[in-house]
């Protein structure tokens, strides 16, 4: 199992720019699905989550989705500020068989930078 994070990029304050994670490999469902995000010298923190069945938040400038059908999740970011810039990580709980535990899994992280 494997989770693509992509959409990333260099964009000026007040931009946006909407990233993007792929869950691929083999599995049965997926739970939760998270953003988080990591700027230099600071800790990994929560950004937004994705729970099943409740496929749109809102979060401030952020809304995150999901796309059940494809196995992806979104995060639409506008009206960007520099305190943005860092790594997004997308993260997701799946189920790889049917009677098993559920795994949790991180994507790769793309990075976002917002300058003034």
């Amino acid at each position: 199992v494997q989770l693509q994070a992509s959409g990333g990029g260099l964009v000026q304050a007040g931009g946006s720019l909407r990233l993007s994670c792929a869950a691929s490999g083999r599995f049965v469902s997926i739970g939760v699905m998270k953003w988080y995000r990591e700027a230099p010298g600071k800790e990994r923190e929560l950004v937004a989550t994705a729970n099943k069945g409740a496929p749109v938040s809102y979060t401030g400038r952020f809304t995150v989705s999901r796309d059940d059908a494809k196995n992806m999740l979104f995060l639409q970011m506008n009206d960007l500020k520099p305190e943005d810039s860092a790594v997004y990580y997308c993260n997701a709980d799946i189920r790889r068989h049917w009677g098993r535990d559920v795994d949790n899994f991180w994507g790769q992280g793309t990075l976002v930078t917002v300058s003034s």
